[in-house]
């Protein structure tokens, strides 16, 4: 340890005193894989890479299951009756205790789709035409019933507030394939009932370096604050400026060695980088009429079909993790009305997404992941109209491309979908299965603590969901 720490500052220092004759894209370069090897306790992958990327969709809210993928005859024999006690006794229910609970019937009807014969409802008509290209898990269970604690529980594997999300893992572990964008994105858009916030520790990077952290792209205006060079400033005094305070970092960490520094450096070279990327990528009025019609998108409107059509886009330039999240699915009542105002917002556009990835190229090799940070309860508590409540015990997810089997159904709940019962899939095993087919050991990729050896499946166990794999 102590040699390589030696090695380490006899490269800083060579580069301190030589950096005006070095590039500062090469500086840059060759900074990083300092950090990362002497830090990063991932280093090369230990699998065989299915997946380069990673595009997830978070349905934010919680979608029902009953509503999509979970057909269950029963609760619809049921609807109306009382809950049954069996099902619910001593369980953690998101309902005021003392109200009655009554089995809620399914809201739509349900066919089998494909060649697989995917049982898909119709509130997902455009989905409905990937049956063969998707897994669905039915079987996910979570730990926290509240959205902002099951959303950090969603993407950091605990509870816990500032420990890494699971982009910022995947970014520290493979690092980004593009020198012009952040390796970690993150997209948001509105529509539905009573949107949730997204606070912005959701894709934080915790206690890895800060330049792993997510980078949210402003659905309207300016795309990232503060990218653009202020008036009068022109490019080659932006050039000189990002230069000499990066010269004066790099004077500064030959003495202390400090990561955040290598961090504010890397962040000047990518903001002035970011400059030109930027406006470019998210302006998708360059795309084909027909690719925007695939979409329903609309330049600059800040939609999830606009989102879905930018995370194409950053697929294709290199992006290590893309992370969509669309507010709206928290259906307390009214579930109907707001089930076809969701789905008429996300289910074409993920369609979409899907099939010009597939028709790309880009789908083999991209790992894409659609669901909510829980799911919802089979029983209504009998105000407001027809609505569900907030549900951890079983839900269901789906996942295509980067080595995944289409077609697949995974797992089971029980018969009214309140109990996962059947290969049951947690979220450390979906964390563990998204790792491994990006080439990276779960139970391997850890980083030292506070005197612990931190991994995004943290201490419990996970296993990686093998029979949902090609």
């Amino acid at each position: 340890m102590e040699t390589t720490i030696a090695r380490l500052m006899q490269r800083r220092t060579f580069l301190g005193r030589t950096s005006l004759g070095l590039g500062s894209a090469a500086l840059m370069n060759l900074l990083s894989r300092d950090v990362r090897a002497s830090t990063s306790g991932a280093g090369p992958p230990h699998l065989t890479a299915k997946a380069k990327r990673v595009i997830f969709l978070c349905m934010a809210g919680g979608p029902s299951h009953l509503e999509t993928f979970d057909y269950k005859p029963k609760l619809d024999e049921l609807n109306g009756q009382p809950m049954p006690t069996s099902f619910t006794e001593g369980q953690p229910i998101a309902q005021l205790r003392g109200q009655e609970l009554k089995v809620q019937g399914h809201l739509t009807k349900f066919q089998h789709y494909g060649q697989s014969g995917q049982v898909i409802s119709d509130f997902l008509p455009h989905t409905a035409k990937l049956a063969d290209d998707i897994a669905v898990i039915r079987s996910m269970v979570t730990e926290q019933i509240n959205h902002d604690p099951a959303h950090t529980f969603m993407n950091t594997g605990t509870v816990i507030s500032g420990r890494p999300s699971m982009g910022s893992w995947v970014n520290y572990g493979l690092g980004s394939e593009t020198e012009n964008l952040p390796g970690f994105v993150v997209l948001t858009s509105v529509g539905g009932r009573n949107p949730q916030p997204i606070a912005s520790r959701q894709w934080a990077s915790g206690f890895l370096p800060s330049r792993y952290q997510g980078v949210e792209f402003n659905a309207s205006g300016d795309p990232v604050h503060y990218v653009r060079s202020p008036a009068g400033v022109s490019d080659a005094q932006q050039v000189a400026l990002v230069r000499t305070i990066g010269k004066l970092d790099r004077m500064r960490n030959v003495l202390v060695s400090n990561p955040e520094i290598d961090t504010r450096i890397a962040a000047y070279e990518m903001a002035f980088r970011m400059q030109t990327s930027v406006p470019e990528l998210v302006d998708i009025s360059d795309e084909p009429q027909h690719v925007l019609d695939l979409y329903g998108a609309q330049p600059g409107d800040g939609s999830y079909a606009s989102n879905c059509l930018l995370a194409r886009r950053l697929a294709e330039r290199g992006v290590r993790f893309i992370h969509l999240y669309h507010r709206g699915w928290d259906h307390h009542g009214d579930l109907q009305k707001y089930m076809n105002i969701c789905c008429g917002l996300t289910d074409r556009p993920t369609w979409a997404l899907i099939t010009d990835l597939k028709q790309r190229g880009l789908l083999d090799d991209t790992l894409v992941i659609w669901g909510g940070e829980f799911g919802r309860t089979p029983m209504f508590q009998g105000k407001g109209g027809p609505g569900r409540d907030h549900h951890i015990k079983g839900f269901s997810m789906w996942m295509a491309g980067g080595g995944i089997k289409g077609g697949t159904s995974h797992g089971a709940t029980d018969e009214l979908g309140y109990h996962s019962i059947e290969d049951i899939v947690h979220v450390r095993d979906l964390h563990a299965t998204m790792l491994h087919q990006l080439g990276i050991q779960h139970d391997k990729f850890t980083v030292p603590y506070q005197g612990l050896d931190m991994k995004l499946t943290g201490v419990e166990h996970a296993s990686v969901v093998k029979k949902i794999l090609l």
